[in-house]
């Protein structure tokens, strides 16, 4: 399966978040990202439901909203009405993540777990059943444009193990520091989706920078 490419608005221009959007779903990218911050479990503030409605009337491509927020089960239903098709909370945000993401799949979302830096595989080894998709950070989360954090590579191939000896079709995700230096690496670890933000919305010509990185992820190809 060829990797996907999921660009996260949090790069974009919001003067001009439509046509951003728009441009890279014409430049070929898989989803879009949606990065939601509360300044609390992340030091910084991003959007709400509102922009994530403004993304939905924008693109018919899935909206891969990501929740980097203190008690995520109370805005469950407001980012699934908004328009979000796969819903990541945090593992270190749900005091009960196996009530929050049966929630989010009851609601008709795909649920999705994410994991910061330094939180172990093993904190999903009880969730897997409910689990749609694993989103791994590649950085400390709050902020676009950090690089890369190498331990994540480990990380990623663990829980590759981990999502084939479960034998459910668990997506595996990767989001921070994605560039063409890094992709492949990414991709090799068994990645499944990536999250380019300002890889992709820093550049000039976003189908020129999404095809390079596909390239980029597949250099035998």
């Amino acid at each position: 399966m060829a990797l996907k490419i999921a660009p996260s608005i949090l790069s974009a221009d919001f003067g001009r978040l439509a046509h951003e959007i728009g441009s890279v779903a014409r430049a070929g990218a898989d989803e879009i990202h949606v990065d939601v911050m509360d300044g609390r479990f992340v030091p910084n503030i991003t959007i709400g439901p509102l922009v994530v409605e403004a993304a939905r009337r924008a693109t018919d491509l899935p909206l891969d909203v990501h929740l980097m927020i203190e008690d995520p089960d109370r805005f469950v239903s407001e980012f699934i009405r908004a328009g979000a098709d796969w819903l990541t909370v945090h593992v270190e945000a749900c005091v009960h993540l196996d009530r929050c993401l049966a929630e989010i799949k009851r609601q008709g979302a795909k649920a999705g777990v994410s994991l910061n830096p330094s939180t172990p595989p093993e904190t999903l080894a009880y969730a897997l059943d409910k689990v749609d998709r694993i989103l791994v950070m590649s950085v400390n989360p709050g902020f676009g444009g950090q690089k890369f954090i190498p331990s994540s590579l480990a990380k990623l191939t663990a829980l590759r193990e981990m999502i084939s000896s479960s034998g459910r079709a668990i997506d595996l995700e990767v989001d921070g520091g994605v560039n063409l230096e890094t992709i492949a690496s990414v991709a090799g670890a068994g990645a499944d989706t990536v999250v380019a933000g300002s890889a992709v919305f820093g550049t000039e010509d976003y189908g020129r920078t999404i095809t390079a990185l596909r390239r980029a992820a597949a250099p035998e190809c």
